[in-house]
């Protein structure tokens, strides 16, 4: 148990660097609001940073229901499948995060704005489908630990 909380602490820091690396990339360009790509790329950072903090609440529920379990010496097998299939779609939406933070790489507006437009515009699409999925399986993982 020891050594998933280390793991747990090092992705978090792992992650605000990224987070941090990525903001600074965007600002370079804030002051020209009027560029409809840095408009889209503030929309694409605006959702990861909406989503970002609820990694935390991933992190928590995963830990709720997995003491449920431990502490949950006769639980059926069909409720024991249950909860670990909740424990597995947190791991897995903790995981699209990280995989669209470790993978978001803008292209420059001065290499091919078309290219670059492209790219934000799939990238938003992408964000969007972490934060429908992160927020899915909180409601199914707090449904979960509420019940008995």
């Amino acid at each position: 148990m020891k050594h998933y909380f280390k793991s747990a602490i090092i992705l978090g820091l792992l992650a605000l660097i990224s987070c941090n690396k990525e903001h600074k990339h965007g600002d370079s360009g804030s002051a020209n609001s009027d560029d409809p790509n840095q408009a889209l790329y503030n929309e694409v950072m605006s959702i990861h940073d909406e989503v970002m903090p609820k990694m935390e609440d991933l992190y928590r529920l995963k830990k709720g229901l997995q003491a449920k379990l431990d502490s949950t010496k006769n639980l059926a097998e069909d409720k024991k499948a249950e909860v670990e299939k909740v424990i597995a779609q947190l791991d897995s939406a903790s995981s699209s995060m990280m995989d669209w933070m470790h993978n978001f790489n803008p292209i420059a507006d001065s290499v091919d704005h078309e290219k670059a437009r492209e790219y934000l515009e799939n990238e938003m699409l992408r964000i969007k489908k972490v934060k429908e999925i992160t927020l899915e399986v909180i409601e199914k993982a707090k449904a979960e630990k509420e019940k008995q």
